[in-house]
């Protein structure tokens, strides 16, 4: 019986039939012509989607010809944030998106106010009522980091198995159309 029970624990977990709905929504759209920051927009919206409407909020930030990261795709959060986390430069010391960009690995943090990574950037996320992120890097078919996915939750906590894996779908959807190569607000 424990064989049986390990093979089901290790058997691959299917992703969220809504992050493979929207890989081929925005396959569909492209397709049909509709510009790059629509359908990065709608991503990010199936992320938000993913981790739950309303406790979390997603960005999708892209690295510039400058090599800094720009916003591409944020329709839920304010300019004034946008502005603030505009051009940083990738640091494995930074933030979540700043440290995913440069580490080329998926950052937690699980918690704003232990983590010494977001010691100068704390209060941004912390005036909107976020109290942790995590990103995952955007990777062209050779491993280049492109941008970031990030995910800002409203409680303390870790993405789950199915957070991760459905992102990292909506990632390879927003890398595999080419619609990261620039950012939207132009470099």
């Amino acid at each position: 019986r424990s064989n049986n029970l390990e093979a089901r624990d290790d058997a691959p977990q299917p992703i969220s039939a809504l992050a493979s709905h929207a890989a081929e929504q925005a396959r569909e759209m492209l397709h049909a012509g509709v510009t790059g920051d629509k359908i990065l927009n709608m991503l990010v919206n199936a992320a938000e989607d993913v981790a739950g409407r309303g406790s979390a909020v997603c960005s999708i930030l892209v690295l510039d010809k400058q090599g800094l990261l720009r916003n591409a795709a944020s329709p839920n959060l304010p300019a004034d944030y946008l502005a603030a986390i505009d051009r940083l430069k990738p640091n494995p010391s930074v933030g979540t998106c700043s440290a995913a960009a440069a580490t080329g690995s998926v950052v937690v943090t699980c918690d704003f106010t232990a983590d010494d990574k977001w010691a100068e950037l704390r209060h941004l996320p912390m005036s909107l009522g976020f109290s942790g992120a995590w990103s995952m890097p955007i990777k062209a078919g050779d491993g280049t980091v492109l941008g970031t996915l990030g995910t800002y939750f409203r409680e303390r906590r870790s993405p789950t198995p199915e957070e991760l894996r459905s992102v990292a779908v909506l990632a390879a959807a927003a890398e595999s159309h080419r619609l990261v190569v620039e950012p939207a607000c132009g470099a």
